[in-house]
C-alpha cells in the first residue's frame, strides 16, 4: 500500500495503490493530506461517523475525500484513522478518527473525476487522482 505524487500540468495528482478498496481509500486520504502539507496540532482526538453510498467505486472515492476536506475545513480536524471503516459494495460506513488541525499549507478546492479509473493490478487496486487547486 502506498501513494506518490505525480506531476500534473495545472493541478495536483497522486498515484495510489493498495490491496483492496478500503486500503485504497485510506492511502488516498494519506496522499491527499501529504499534498496539502497538513499540520496536526496537539489536542483531544475526535471521532465522526461516516455513511456514504455512491454509484461506483470511483464516485465513492471522490465522496470520501470530499467529506474529509469538508470536515477539515468546517471543524478544523485532520482525520487520519480509518481502521473502523468498512466498505460493502459501493457503501462505506463506520467511524473515522482524527485530531485538531493546526494548518493546511496548500488548499485543495475539489477532488476531480478527471481520468479517474480504479484499476486492478498485480498487488490489488490502483488509481490516479487529480485534485483541483
Amino acid at each position: 500500500m502506498g501513494y506518490k505524487e505525480i506531476s500534473h500540468t495545472a493541478d495536483w495528482s497522486i498515484h495510489v495503490w493498495a490491496e483492496d478498496i478500503q486500503g485504497l481509500l485510506t492511502e488516498s486520504a494519506r496522499g491527499m493530506w501529504m499534498l496539502t502539507s497538513a499540520d496536526p496540532a496537539d489536542g483531544p482526538r475526535a471521532e465522526r461517523e461516516l455513511s456514504l453510498e455512491a454509484y461506483d467505486a470511483e464516485s465513492l472515492l471522490v465522496a470520501f475525500l470530499e467529506e474529509l476536506l469538508y470536515l477539515s475545513e468546517s471543524e478544523k480536524l485532520l482525520f487520519d484513522d480509518f481502521s473502523a471503516l468498512s466498505v460493502e459494495g459501493r457503501k462505506l460506513s463506520g467511524i473515522i478518527g482524527g485530531g485538531p488541525l493546526r494548518s493546511i499549507e496548500k488548499e485543495i478546492k475539489a477532488v476531480t473525476f478527471h481520468n479517474l479509473d480504479i484499476r486492478e493490478s498485480k498487488g490489488g487496486l490502483e488509481v490516479e487522482i487529480v485534485f483541483d487547486v
